[in-house]
C-alpha cells in the first residue's frame, strides 16, 4: 500500500503547492468511540474545530461511546461544535459525515476503529481513495491489539502487514481530555520520516493542549499499545488485590514496563523494512527528535556479537509514556478500560477465591461493572498472545508477566490453581518477578549437546544425569500420597508450565 501525501512528481512547484495543502489542510477521525469524541471536545474548548472532521461508523451516533450523565455534564456550545465537525449542510439539512466526506476534505485521516473493524475499513479506505482521486491521502490508525486472520489461524500486528500505515498513539484518559487544563504529549508514527514531519504536524495544530511528536517506529508502537493494554490489566489486578501489600506493586509495574518495551525491541529486529527504516531516509532520524540514530542491544553468542533488540524506538517519550501511564491509578477520575478490566478480575478472584474458569466469565463480569466488552482491547490481545509470542519469537523472560495473566485465564485447571496460589500470594508474586525473568536453561544445555567434544560441557550434560537420576531414586522411595502432592513453591511451578507450554 502506497501512503503518501506526495505523488512521484519531481517538479518543484508542484511540490511546493502541495506542501502548502497539506499543511493547511485537514484531519478526519473515522468511526468515533471514546478517544476521536473525547479529542474533539478538547479541540472544541480550545476554539480549533475547524482542523478536525469526525464520520461515525453506519448506524452509530457521533456521541454514542459516552454515558448520558457524561453528555449531561458537557458544555452545550461545545458539544455543538462536536456535532459540526461530524456533520455538513445539504440543502439546508445536517447530514451525517461518511468515510467518503473525510477522504474528500482531509489530508490525514485516522481509522479509529478497534481491531475488529479496522482492517476492512483499512480496505475501503484504499478503495475509496482510488475512486475519489485522492490517492495522497494520508492513512492511519489507533487500534491496540493484534489482528487475527481465521483461514491462517494466525495473528499478527497490522502494520507489519501494511507497513506504510501511519500510527497515532499517546496517553489520553478520556475524562481529561475533557479538561481544558490538561495537556498531553503523542507521536505519530510513518516509516517514511518526511511523512511522519508532517502528519505529526497536522495532529499538532489540532488544539494547542495536545503535542505531537513525529517517529517513524508504527509497527513498534502498535506493537507497544497491544502489550500495555495487557500489561494495564495486570496492573489494575496488582492494585486491587494486593492494595494492603504495597510492596510488591513497584516490582510489578517496573517488570510490566520493562517487558513491553522489551518485547517490541524483539519486534522491531523482525521488520523486513528495518534497513531501509534507517538508511533511506529524506532526513535524519535525529531531525525528528530522536537523541540517537539507533539503540541496538546485543548477545554474545559463540564468541560473536548477534544483535537481538532494537530499542530506538524508546526515544519517543510519548510512546513509553503510553505505556506507562496506562498502569497508573490516576488521582482523580477513572483510570483506563483495561485497568478497570483488571480491578473487575481482583473482584471475581476474590470472591470466588479461583481464577476465572473462562475469559467469558471475566467478561460477563465486566459488562456487569459497564466495561463493554468490544472496547476491552488487553482481553482481546490476550486470545491471540500464543500465536503472536510464536510469530516474533518473543522469549519467555522477556513476557513472563503476560504468560502469567494468560495462565490464569486460558490454562488447564491445574495450572490456573497454581497461577491462582503465584497471584494472590504477594511472597508468591514477588519471588515470580524475581525469577522469572532469568533465562530459561533449555538453549544452554541444547548448546551442550552439541559440543559434547569440550569438557566442559560434557561435564554439564554428566551433571544433569546425575541430578535427574537422584531425583527420580527420591520419587521412587515417596509414598503415593507424597507422590501425587505438589512439589516446590507454586511460582517454580508455574514457571514450569509456562515453559513447557508457551515457549517459543
Amino acid at each position: 500500500m502506497r501512503n503518501s501525501f506526495f505523488d512521484r512528481s519531481l517538479d518543484a512547484e508542484s511540490i511546493r503547492r502541495r506542501i502548502r495543502e497539506v499543511t493547511a489542510g485537514k484531519v478526519g477521525f473515522y468511526s468515533v468511540g471514546l478517544y476521536p469524541a473525547s479529542l474533539a471536545y478538547n479541540c472544541a474548548m480550545q476554539n480549533e474545530a475547524g482542523r478536525l472532521l469526525l464520520a461515525p461508523r453506519p448506524g452509530r451516533e457521533l456521541l454514542g461511546a459516552f454515558a448520558e450523565e457524561v453528555i449531561g455534564s458537557m458544555d452545550p456550545d461545545h458539544v455543538e461544535r462536536v456535532l459540526d465537525m461530524g456533520t455538513h449542510r445539504l440543502s439546508g439539512q445536517r447530514i451525517t459525515n461518511t468515510l467518503a466526506d473525510l477522504i474528500r476534505r482531509c489530508e490525514l485521516v485516522v481509522l479509529s476503529a478497534n481491531s475488529n473493524h479496522v482492517e476492512e475499513d483499512l480496505l475501503e479506505a484504499c478503495r475509496l481513495r482510488e475512486e475519489l482521486g485522492r490517492e495522497q491521502v494520508v492513512l492511519g490508525c489507533l487500534a491496540g491489539a493484534f489482528n487475527h486472520d481465521p483461514i491462517s489461524n494466525s495473528a499478527y500486528v497490522l502494520c507489519e502487514k501494511q507497513p506504510n500505515l501511519a500510527f497515532f498513539s499517546g496517553f489520553h484518559r478520556h475524562g481529561a481530555l475533557r479538561n481544558p487544563f490538561d495537556s498531553f504529549t503523542a507521536n505519530f508514527c510513518h516509516p517514511n520520516a518526511l511523512t511522519a514531519m508532517l502528519g505529526a504536524q497536522l495532529m499538532d495544530q489540532l488544539s494547542p493542549n495536545i503535542q505531537v511528536s513525529a517517529g517513524v517506529h508504527n509497527v513498534e508502537g502498535q506493537y507497544i499499545k497491544a502489550a500495555k493494554n495487557m500489561s494495564s490489566v495486570f496492573a489494575g489486578f496488582g492494585y486491587a488485590y494486593h492494595e494492603d501489600n504495597p510492596g510488591v506493586l513497584p516490582t510489578l509495574l517496573t517488570l510490566l514496563l520493562d517487558q513491553c518495551l522489551d518485547q517490541a525491541a524483539t519486534v522491531s529486529m523482525a521488520r523486513p523494512d528495518r534497513q531501509k527504516l534507517y538508511h533511506r531516509q529524506p532526513i535524519p532520524l535525529t531531525e525528528l527528535g530522536y537523541a540517537v540514530p539507533r539503540i541496538e542491544a546485543t548477545l554474545v553468542r559463540d564468541g560473536d556479537f548477534e544483535k537481538v533488540r532494537d530499542h530506538t524506538f524508546v526515544q519517543l517519550t510519548a510512546m513509553v509514556a503510553d505505556v506507562r501511564g496506562s498502569m497508573m491509578l490516576p488521582c482523580s477520575g477513572k483510570p483506563t478500560r483495561n485497568f478497570q478490566a483488571g480491578q473487575v478480575m481482583a473482584q471475581l478472584m476474590r470472591q470466588e477465591e479461583r481464577c476465572p474458569m473462562s475469559m467469558e466469565e471475566l467478561e460477563q463480569w465486566c459488562e456487569q461493572a459497564g466495561l463493554r466488552k468490544g472496547g476491552l482491547e488487553g482481553l482481546k490481545a490476550l486470545r491471540y498472545w500464543p500465536q503472536i509470542a510464536r510469530r516474533y519469537a518473543i522469549p519467555v523472560h522477556d513476557a513472563s508477566m503476560v504468560n502469567l495473566l494468560y495462565m490464569s485465564l486460558y490454562g488447564r485447571p491445574t495450572v490456573k490453581e497454581t497461577a491462582y496460589q503465584v497471584l494472590t500470594d504477594s511472597r508468591e508474586l514477588s519471588s515470580y518477578c524475581q525469577e522469572s525473568v532469568r533465562p530459561s536453561h533449555s538453549r544452554r544445555y541444547a548448546e551442550a549437546l552439541q559440543n559434547l567434544d569440550v569438557p566442559e560441557a560434557l561435564d554439564l550434560v554428566v551433571n544433569a544425569v546425575i541430578a535427574d537420576n537422584a531425583s527420580r531414586a527420591m520419587r521412587d522411595d515417596m509414598s503415593i500420597e507424597e507422590n501425587g502432592a505438589d512439589q516446590g513453591p507454586a511460582y517454580l511451578r508455574l514457571m514450569e508450565a509456562i515453559e513447557s507450554q508457551l515457549e517459543a
